[in-house]
């Protein structure tokens, strides 16, 4: 299914997010990572002044968001990816996905590797976008995870 067609998609360091951006990315993710799915964990990490923030937009607010993170291996991670539940279904959160690794494969090369700490209940959402699984099941903050990894100009299919 399409993203809506209103849908706009924006990449920015942590210092140039407006107050109320940064406010509504903080409050999704809260919403759904620390709420919706009942995981009393420090969802402020310390990380997000060092990383890129991917917003999606429709009607000016904020319905999808993503960071990108360069690991101490120099590749690159994607993480604390969510879209509000109104919205989810309608591909926002692999529009936004799509626009980040062409971001990476800008900058890094089509070739660069790509990596995620996928929820294990969206894994699939992520093998659709290329990703391959490089782990097992493991447990992060109680929740099921798998490690997973892609190059940054790799394929995708729809979906």
């Amino acid at each position: 299914m399409p993203a809506p067609p209103d849908l706009a998609i924006a990449w920015h360091a942590f210092d140039a997010l407006t107050p109320r951006i940064l406010h509504d990315l903080l409050k999704l993710r809260s919403d759904v990572f620390v709420t919706e799915q009942a995981c009393p964990f420090s969802e402020i990490d310390g990380r997000d002044p060092d990383a890129v923030h991917g917003v999606a937009l429709a009607d000016g607010a904020v319905i999808a968001t993503a960071r990108l993170l360069a690991t101490d291996d120099g590749e690159t991670k994607i993480g604390r990816v969510v879209t509000h539940p109104a919205h989810r279904g309608l591909g926002v959160g692999a529009a936004l996905i799509r626009d980040g690794l062409a971001r990476i494969a800008r900058r890094h090369g089509p070739g660069a590797p790509v990596l995620v700490s996928a929820q294990r209940r969206v894994q699939g959402f992520y093998e659709r976008l290329g990703f391959t699984a490089t782990s097992g099941v493991y447990e992060e903050d109680g929740i099921p995870h798998v490690a997973m990894r892609r190059n940054a100009g790799g394929a995708a299919t729809d979906g």
